[in-house]
């Protein structure tokens, strides 16, 4: 086990207690009962994970828990990807912590991908109207995004995260090791939130990616740790700024309209992973940065090399929907507003901004330009 690295995530107001820790480093699992128990004192416990994080994470959480003083709950498991994170899930999720006769200070621990802190997140805000949780993420995707900042959700046929609430969770414990046993598609596609905060605002490290990237993917823990130390700290210092969305955090959103679109397209299904839609989606916002004149068309394909040769999809799988079909589903993003399209545009890299109100016609044209 390595000394962590702690970001802050400094929410307002000040002086009161919603500010919470990102940890970061090796062997945190084994630490988390130890770190919870630091911050609210020892606690009823339940964990929500998924079959497949549970094989590998499940008990070692579990004797971290007891071994601080928690008191432990039956764990509650669902099955893991994207089609679990629906109502039905959060039902199941909703009457098993009914059932283990939760209180208000029973602490949740979701332990798993996105998928399971979007779903156990939500059911934490839902359950007796909001009970504490705790994330403890383990694919890259979670650890540099969807843990951090307190967007909880579930799918709905009409779009990607469009029931939801913003609850916070009162820490985040991310332990690199898990990172070991993750498939490579899945850390490909976890990458994609990692290119994405060079893409939004720093340059930099989007040139750190291009030399490291590479090193990342192939299990260099060193270059593993920087990324997820950048992205967390990118993250927190957006979402203390702007924790609901009003503003800047939108930014955030770079390439996820263009790529909800698409994982709504397949059914969100595992023909694109959410990663692999986000780095598909990040092209197609340059793509359209460059049609309406915001940026050059090499800023597009430079980013591009970049996402394929590491691995990443940059066109579009074979879909049933057409242009116009993919435009109607962007629309009903949740970011739209009065069913007009709101997106994350660009004049370079790090160089994003808001576009509200963007012509649906020229929005087509890229998609036909990739769908032909």
């Amino acid at each position: 086990m390595t000394e962590p690295a702690i970001i802050r995530v400094a929410l307002p107001p000040e002086g009161t207690d919603r500010a919470y820790d990102i940890t970061i480093g090796t062997g945190q699992i084994a630490q988390a009962g130890a770190l919870a128990a630091a911050r609210l004192g020892t606690r009823s416990c339940v964990v929500v994970t998924d079959s497949t994080v549970g094989a590998y994470y499940l008990k070692p959480l579990e004797a971290s828990l007891r071994a601080a003083g928690h008191r432990l709950l039956e764990p509650v498991v669902i099955p893991p990807g994207e089609a679990s994170k629906n109502f039905v899930q959060l039902e199941k999720i909703l009457d098993a912590l009914l059932a283990r006769r939760i209180d208000r200070k029973t602490l949740l621990f979701a332990l798993g991908g996105g998928v399971v802190g979007d779903i156990a997140g939500l059911a934490a805000a839902l359950a007796l109207r909001g009970i504490p949780f705790v994330q403890v993420p383990t694919t890259l995707l979670a650890q540099v995004d969807s843990a951090v900042g307190g967007k909880t959700a579930v799918d709905h046929r009409i779009g990607k995260n469009l029931i939801g609430a913003f609850y916070q969770p009162q820490m985040v414990v991310i332990d690199t090791e898990t990172l070991k046993t993750l498939p490579a598609r899945e850390l490909r596609a976890g990458y994609a939130e990692v290119v994405k905060y060079g893409l939004i605002n720093d340059a930099a490290f989007f040139g750190w990616c291009e030399k490291n990237g590479g090193k990342l993917l192939a299990g260099d823990s060193e270059a593993q740790v920087y990324a997820i130390k950048a992205s967390c700290a990118a993250k927190a210092a957006v979402v203390a700024a702007d924790e609901k969305e009003a503003g800047q955090r939108a930014l955030l959103n770079l390439g996820h309209t263009f790529g909800h679109a698409l994982e709504a397209a397949t059914g969100f299904d595992a023909t694109l992973l959410h990663g692999e839609a986000v780095a598909l989606g990040c092209v197609l916002a340059f793509r359209l940065s460059a049609d309406l004149g915001y940026c050059k068309s090499d800023v597009t394909a430079r980013i591009a090399a970049h996402f394929a040769a590491q691995g990443l999809p940059i066109h579009p799988p074979k879909i049933q929907a057409d242009a116009a079909q993919l435009v109607k589903l962007m629309e009903q993003d949740k970011k739209a507003e009065g069913g007009r399209l709101t997106l994350v545009l660009a004049r370079g890299i790090g160089e994003a901004f808001v576009a509200r109100d963007v012509d649906p016609a020229a929005v087509r044209n890229v998609w036909a330009g990739v769908l032909s």
